[in-house]
């Protein structure tokens, strides 16, 4: 089973999910649809009101919140946290709990998101044009969008050619990462975030246009090098991993000796993509 954490906008407002790719449903942060819903100002504030109105319901006898889950969700302060979830069914019967004039529009949008994935499953087309939108919103310029969605599509192709090889998901596949992202940068995947300042944000998502496009050539690279040399399980692609990576790391050198200047950057996506009047905006 697939636990794959997202952010949902509403209205420019942030909803914390996680889609369960078994149950193939959505679990949404109670807290977060609360603040939406009660316009509280911060996560602070929505967490009481949540409290509040926990204690309440389960005074009730409400069995919906006794069935509640808990998963692990990046909070305001940067830190994996336990908090409360709710899939649409249960979330839809704690919102009629809630006064708030956005209850029934909530609802709808809430609908939506989960015929989006079940939608996108079937189109895959339908999800890139999902990301695009996103970024948009966030934000970011067309160019650094076409990038990032090129990278997307070029992981993928390294994932499908690792799965063929028999490398695990998991601890294996960010083991390889590490390894090209060392190789070509000089950092691993956790150096290289303390080096743009971030905690659990993406990688990728804070790429400079010269950094996603070093980040693509190496992944693409061990991609075309795995397929001419078809190995077998972690060891052996671990190896190829490294070589793709070399590639990259050729390139980014020539590229710094032309330049005179790093292609590495400290810079995060608020720093050098987001408007100057909508720095307000994080990952």
């Amino acid at each position: 089973m697939t636990k794959k954490q997202e952010i949902q906008l509403y209205e420019d407002k942030k909803v914390r999910s996680v889609w369960d790719s078994e149950q193939e449903k959505w679990y949404f942060s109670i807290v977060d649809i609360c603040g939406i819903l009660t316009n509280q100002p911060d996560q602070e504030h929505a967490r009481n009101y949540w409290k509040v109105l926990k204690h309440r319901l389960v005074k009730e006898g409400n069995e919906t919140v006794t069935n509640c889950n808990r998963l692990k969700l990046l909070s305001a302060d940067g830190k994996m946290r336990l908090t409360d979830v709710a899939d649409q069914e249960q979330m839809f019967r704690l919102i009629q709990s809630i006064p708030s004039p956005k209850a029934e529009p909530f609802k709808i949008w809430m609908a939506q998101v989960a015929s989006q994935r079940l939608d996108q499953m079937q189109d895959p087309e339908l999800s890139i044009d999902q990301a695009i939108a996103d970024y948009k919103r966030l934000g970011y310029t067309d160019k650094w969008i076409n990038s990032r969605i090129k990278g997307i599509e070029v992981r993928k192709e390294l994932t499908d050619e690792w799965d063929r090889a028999g490398v695990k998901q998991g601890q294996q596949y960010a083991s390889l990462t590490d390894i090209i992202t060392k190789e070509w940068s000089g950092m691993t995947t956790r150096q290289y975030k303390q080096h743009k300042g971030l905690k659990k944000e993406s990688l990728r998502d804070n790429m400079t246009n010269v950094e996603l496009a070093l980040n693509m050539l190496a992944e693409a690279s061990t991609a075309e090098i795995s397929k001419e040399k078809n190995p077998k399980g972690f060891a052996q692609s671990a190896r190829i991993a490294k070589e793709g990576g070399s590639v990259a790391k050729a390139a980014r050198k020539q590229l710094e000796s032309k330049t005179g200047k790093s292609a590495i950057s400290s810079a995060k996506a608020s720093d050098y993509l987001l408007p100057p009047n909508d720095k307000k905006i994080r990952h």
